[in-house]
């Protein structure tokens, strides 16, 4: 049974989550998330269940490790975990969801202790071969509260049954376990190679409640890039007026190749 906590989210576009805990009680989180700790709280790194579980949540993207805080103090202490770019803190109780609830590989933020995170694979192998983000998600199991994080905006759709949803494949921060996840084909030749929306898209089928990002890391990453090739052009011997320098790296985070 995992252990009751107390939260606040606290902040607008760069979101932290404030745990409160009780003596004895403790939040599990992934390396390196930890923002502040008050005194008596005890952190403690490890693999989360043995070498093997460490292997399956490397292949999920995510650290070997996780880390553990157990608070030994006599009255209430605090923790909190910051999110590594952008955007909400979505708190999820897995007892509205059954007891599971399925995440992107790097959207999980932490969780109360006893709340257990795996490996899922999805159940298709075109979700396989195709899904991106989405092929290998992680499988938080419990009764607890468990946080997630949504890069850009967070949009909640819940589906009823055999309702539908086409989602950019790193749009998806969760859905709950009952919620149908596929893989489809875009069509169309012109769709597929100058539509910038990638061939495939994810399908998700209710019934259930599905979290939708509208900034995705790779989709802000990606954009980086671009900005900094421009950069780099221009540093190997370019000549260019500083304006014409700036307003190309802004048209590169903005649109890709726009020019000012």
């Amino acid at each position: 049974m995992a252990d009751i906590i107390e939260y606040e989210i606290l902040g607008d576009d760069m979101q932290i989550v404030e745990v409160e805990l009780d003596p004895g009680e403790g939040v599990r989180a992934e390396a390196g998330a930890m923002m502040y700790m008050e005194d008596g709280i005890r952190m403690q790194t490890d693999t989360g269940g043995g070498v093997f579980k460490g292997l399956k949540r490397m292949v999920t993207g995510e650290s070997f490790f996780i880390t553990n805080f157990v608070h030994e103090g006599r009255t209430p202490g605090h923790v909190a975990f910051g999110a590594p770019y952008p955007g909400k803190v979505v708190p999820i109780d897995l007892r509205e969801f059954d007891g599971t609830f399925l995440c992107q590989k790097d959207s999980f933020l932490c969780a109360a202790a006893g709340v257990e995170i795996e490996v899922a694979f999805t159940k298709r192998i075109g979700a396989g071969f195709f899904g991106g983000e989405g092929f290998i998600l992680q499988r938080l199991e419990g009764d607890g509260m468990a946080f997630v994080h949504a890069g850009g905006m967070l949009v909640e759709k819940r589906l009823g049954a055999g309702e539908t949803l086409r989602v950019d494949t790193g749009c998806i921060v969760g859905f709950s376990s009952a919620v149908d996840y596929d893989i489809q084909f875009v069509g169309g030749f012109k769709n597929a190679l100058f539509g910038g929306e990638g061939v495939f898209l994810a399908k998700l089928q209710g019934p259930g409640r599905v979290y939708l990002q509208s900034l995705p890391f790779s989709r802000l990453a990606d954009r980086i890039i671009q900005a900094s090739k421009v950069g780099v052009r221009h540093a190997r011997g370019e000549k260019k007026g500083a304006a014409g320098i700036g307003g190309e790296i802004l048209g590169g985070l903005l649109g890709g190749d726009r020019k000012f």
